[in-house]
């Protein structure tokens, strides 16, 4: 999808009007007369500018920045209409820790600000914060109270939070020139603690949750915002952490709230960038990433500015920026921009969405596996490719499976493979979880098809299981030869050893940092990321792991049959 930049401001001029704590009333004028549904029959002109961030909170040396401020990206957020970002931390001094009982030990984190933190962020540009996300609720109701009443004070709007459901759901409107915007907030991610400050309930203050299956609310008040309003803008809390590509749940939710009125979808969450594109006519961005952070392990960045007009966006820029050792998002100049914005682009080929407005995103069926005995069509083959006599098991211990897997352009496709009958269950769930979370491969196919030979279909990029064959340079037999181990994406994930690096094209992926929160290419595997983890349950190890080489695209029993 190429970035659209346009020159100049909006013409019309911005009007705020304060956070809403209930289902707003009908803006428009008497001569707006509403259609059967709701809509005005005489849609409002004019055009706005959205300047969209990630995620911000002032923690440890970040806390300076509440003093020198966000330096010249401020410029960007200045020049929309509307700026919004995600602010991960309590705006509070007082309250205790909330033990978030519900999230692993080594991953509670609690952030908070100072009662100024909303106020640098108004010097700064911003006009509206989310607060529906995992921070908002660190320091228990208290700490969440404070933050709305500081937002009250400072002029910025608060969304995503509120004295119950309804005001937790309820949008922000601001109007700009002759249109009335509909910002909406809401946290899909897992639920970190007990308390209720995670969940406003019908009668119980907290967070706007949207989780699992649990979206109704949301998708009710886009669709009453849809009526009232002549845009809605949705942001979410949403994503799997560190990983750029969409779960299949932030796809679906995606349709849904297009079906339900929405002109936007943005949010962030996992650390990372994400890609973006079209669900029909709604643009949809999938992970903004961090904005204002305490590290920068992962250091890309920026803003993303919408223009829309009363029929939806019609324009987007992306305005890149690396976070700065202080945690400031500094703006990327020269030929980095540039190579920026065509990453930034490039972030989309996972998504599944469309690259003009009114294409439609990719079909999201559940997944779907079979496991069958190696038949005699299947049994010709591999005869004299991936099975020959002398083999260490037998055609009658493997099994045949198909799994629908992601592709790394972002469609559902069916793969086949083999493996041993010991395994089979335990692949097909493991490749069911990782279709789930949108861990893309780039074609799943026996290697049959490419005659047996293992180079080929590492070249080809394929991922494959059982294959006769002996370890490379040794007679000993393989882990594929007896259907105890698969190869995942072998062109980003090589086969690194002491002069050599298999397959050739993997070698610009050899050195790339695998760290548990590195920002990696598409398709490649780090360390106790989702994969490995997922293949460790079933009692698998990654070759990653290796100590003299390391064989980034291999899994493996650690038992043979």
């Amino acid at each position: 999808m190429g970035v659209r930049a346009w020159g100049g401001a909006a013409a019309a001029t911005l009007a705020l009007t304060a956070c809403t704590s209930a289902p707003v009333e009908d803006t428009r004028t008497p001569g707006d007369a509403p259609t059967a549904d709701g809509a005005a029959a005489v849609r409002a002109g004019g055009e706005v500018t959205l300047a969209l961030a990630g995620d911000v909170h002032f923690e440890a040396h970040v806390g300076a920045l509440l003093r020198r401020g966000l330096g010249p990206i401020s410029r960007t957020l200045r020049a929309a209409d509307v700026a919004m970002v995600n602010l991960e931390t309590p705006v509070t001094t007082r309250g205790r820790r909330d033990p978030k009982e519900l999230e692993l030990a080594s991953d509670r984190y609690h952030f908070r600000a100072p009662s100024g933190a909303l106020g640098m962020l108004a010097d700064a540009g911003v006009d509206v914060v989310s607060v529906a996300n995992n921070h908002a609720g660190d320091y228990g109701q208290v700490g969440l109270d404070d933050t709305i009443r500081s937002a009250r004070r400072s002029g910025v709007a608060v969304v995503g939070a509120g004295a119950d459901a309804d005001a937790a759901f309820a949008p922000h409107v601001q109007r700009v020139g002759d249109l009335d915007v509909a910002i909406l907030a809401a946290d899909t991610v897992q639920r970190e603690g007990s308390s209720g400050v995670w969940e406003a309930g019908p009668d119980s203050a907290g967070i706007a949750a949207a989780r699992g299956s649990r979206d109704d609310l949301l998708l009710d008040a886009v669709e009453t915002a849809a009526q009232r309003q002549d845009l809605v803008v949705v942001y979410l809390h949403w994503g799997r952490e560190n990983e750029a590509c969409p779960t299949r749940g932030q796809r679906l939710l995606a349709g849904r709230l297009a079906a339900a009125g929405a002109d936007a979808v943005v949010g962030s969450h996992s650390h990372v960038l994400g890609g973006a594109g079209w669900s029909g006519d709604t643009y949809v961005s999938y992970g903004l990433g961090n904005f204002v952070w305490y590290h920068s392990r992962q250091p890309d960045t920026g803003v993303l500015t919408l223009r829309l007009d009363a029929d939806g966006v019609v324009g987007e820029e992306w305005t890149p920026a690396r976070i700065a050792p202080d945690g400031r998002p500094v703006p990327v100049t020269g030929a980095a921009r540039d190579g920026a914005v065509r990453d930034w682009d490039a972030r989309a080929r996972c998504t599944g969405l469309g690259a003009t407005r009114g294409e439609p995103q990719a079909a999201d069926p559940a997944y779907e596996a079979t496991i069958a005995r190696v038949d005699a069509e299947l049994a010709a083959r591999m005869r004299g490719s991936s099975h020959r006599p002398g083999c260490p098991v037998p055609l009658a211990d493997l099994r045949h499976l198909t799994m629908t897997y992601r592709g790394f352009g972002g469609a559902s496709r069916t793969g086949e493979m083999v493996v041993h009958r010991r395994f089979a269950r335990d692949v097909t769930r493991v490749f069911e979880r990782l279709y789930d979370v949108g861990f893309p491969i780039a074609r799943m196919r026996l290697v049959d098809h490419y005659g047996g030979d293992d180079d080929a279909s590492m070249a080809d990029n394929n991922t494959s299981g059982y294959n006769c064959r002996t370890v490379a340079g040794q007679r000993e037999w393989s882990d594929h030869a007896y259907g105890a181990a698969i190869d995942v994406n072998p062109v980003q994930n090589p086969y690194v050893r002491p002069g050599a690096i298999d397959p050739p094209a993997g070698r610009r992926f050899a050195g790339i940092d695998r760290g548990r929160s590195a920002p990696v290419p598409v398709g490649t595997i780090r360390q106790d990321d989702l994969l490995v983890r997922a293949f460790a349950r079933i009692g698998w190890e990654w070759g990653g792991d290796w100590i003299s080489s390391q064989d980034y695209q291999h899994v493996a029993a650690r038992a043979r049959p």
